[in-house]
């Protein structure tokens, strides 16, 4: 049976911040974190050994696969902050091109600095995001 590798622990959200080695990301996950946390509701919560998650939800795929997810979060990557607020919503489309500069995958929208997007934007893609997955899995509200 499949055994998902991201799941919800009780590792310290704090201090894993606290251990990204360069400054400037570690400051801009504490502002992330922030941002989150205020928009959303929701204490963070460390998923898997990365990913900074907030509330959650059960999803369940015409394969019968299922799970748990974070409705929203983010991972300060070496390489870029992958911010997981996109869920395949159509709506997200005019949201993104006002973001700023990213990039976006499926599932999430990578940033190099916080300081190359529109937080509010940020802040509705949150909100957007997670009432579009409470809408979609509503057994979890």
């Amino acid at each position: 049976m499949y055994e998902p590798k991201t799941k919800e622990t009780d590792a310290d959200v704090f201090e894993f911040i606290e251990n990204i080695d360069h400054p400037k990301k570690r400051e801009d996950a504490f502002k992330l974190l922030q941002i989150f946390e205020e928009t959303t509701g929701y204490p963070a919560k460390m998923w898997g050994p990365s990913i900074i998650g907030f509330g959650s939800y059960h999803y369940v795929y015409a394969t019968g696969h299922s799970g748990d997810a974070p409705l929203v979060g983010f991972s300060p990557r070496k390489a870029k902050h992958s911010l997981y607020v996109t869920t395949g919503d159509a709506k997200n489309e005019p949201l993104l091109e006002k973001l700023g500069k990213h990039t976006s995958g499926k599932a999430c929208v990578y940033v190099n600095k916080l300081d190359d997007i529109d937080v509010d934007v940020l802040k509705t893609l949150i909100t957007q995001c997670m009432a579009f997955l409470q809408d979609r899995y509503p057994e979890n509200n």
